[in-house]
């Protein structure tokens, strides 16, 4: 054998013995999660007010309550497993986590990794300032000087349906933003819905929607393959959706009811 002949199929044994090593991607079943006991669920600590962690050192936070509710339905317990934005589908790939409740925005290029339930919650990107602004469609941001975080959604966004005599002003962050247009610095700006939520606690009924910009919704996700367990899920959401208690979630954590695009969605 020559030496070309011994390096490709060592090369072919190295993929085999990695194949044999790589964790075997398992559909999973709602009698296995039954069985179990305990429903693992996978979710961000980071991502203030879906995801953080409480003044006991605890997951909290709107995804936790889904999750929880979710553990109630199926009758388990729930341990909540702290993940990463990377890290989210490989945890749920490698059957460290047996779903995902994790702020994960349902996209064609996620659903190729994994199946999402119908959304639970959403995020709208929209232009908010003062509510005697007289601001309804882009071109009425002319002259207007608008503030965003610098390389965001939001910053995407303005910059696209502004026009070329606005002002757009960029801050490190959406805290620095959100102060600029408290204090008067800019007269708009462009924020998620999770952010408008904080500028209302901060200075309620000074401030409104103009413009909405963009939205996603996010779902729950299950290995591919894991169709029994999906519908159980679906028929979760729903059911959570027409009693109410995913809109008590929401008013809590969001300090607004269930967004339309969210409670109206089936995919």
């Amino acid at each position: 054998m020559n030496i070309s002949r011994r390096m490709a199929m060592a090369a072919i044994g190295a993929g085999l013995m990695v194949g044999a090593m790589a964790p075997t991607v398992s559909a999973q079943t709602v009698e296995s999660i039954k069985s179990a006991g305990t429903v693992k669920i996978g979710m961000l600590v980071d991502f203030p007010p879906f995801g953080i962690m409480n003044t006991s050192n605890e997951p909290d936070g709107y995804d936790a309550d889904v999750a929880k509710l979710l553990g109630k339905e199926f009758g388990v317990k729930v341990q909540i497993v702290p993940v990463t934005g990377p890290n989210r589908i490989p945890y749920l790939q490698s059957n460290q986590v047996d779903l995902l409740v994790a702020s994960l925005g349902i996209t064609e290029e996620r659903a190729k990794s994994v199946d999402f339930s119908q959304p639970y919650a959403g995020i709208s990107i929209g232009v908010f300032g003062a509510k005697d602004t007289a601001v309804s469609k882009p071109e009425d941001l002319s002259g207007k000087t608008i503030g965003v975080a610098r390389a965001s959604t939001q910053d995407t966004g303005v910059t696209k349906i502004a026009p070329k005599d606005a002002k757009i002003q960029r801050f490190d962050d959406d805290a620095s933003a959100v102060q600029a247009l408290l204090s008067g610095q800019v007269e708009l700006i462009g924020v998620s819905n999770v952010v408008a939520a904080q500028i209302e606690k901060a200075a309620p009924g000074r401030f409104d929607q103009k413009i909405q910009l963009s939205q996603q919704v996010q779902g729950i996700a299950v290995r591919k393959g894991s169709t029994e367990l999906l519908a159980a899920i679906n028929a979760f959401v729903e059911k959570v959706k027409a009693n109410g208690e995913l809109n008590k979630i929401h008013e809590k954590w969001l300090g607004a009811p269930l967004p339309d695009f969210v409670a109206g969605a089936k995919k």
